[in-house]
């Protein structure tokens, strides 16, 4: 019996090993993944805009419903505006 139980150990063993592998792994690919987005985030301008009280509470509404931020949707509404100028 001790020799049975002593074998599923080991097996047991082995297989969470494998998967702590799998999750350094995946932890890897998520930092790397990461390190990407801030890089791609830095690569970004920053300007100053000023904004009449009226036009950034509608913007912020705006934004509320679209689930961003008022920054990013201040970005997504120049981006439409340009993909539509180009005709794409």
């Amino acid at each position: 019996m001790a020799v049975n139980n002593e074998g599923n150990v080991e097996k047991r063993e082995e297989e969470l090993k494998k998967r702590l592998e799998k999750v350094r792994e995946m932890e890897q690919e998520l930092l790397q993944k990461e390190k990407k987005l801030k890089e791609k985030e830095k690569s970004k301008k920053q300007i100053l805009l000023r904004l009449s009280p009226v036009l950034w509470n509608e913007l912020a509404a705006w934004a509320e419903d679209d689930y961003r931020s008022i920054n990013g949707q201040i970005e997504f509404l120049l981006s439409e505006c340009v993909k539509k100028r180009k005709g794409t």
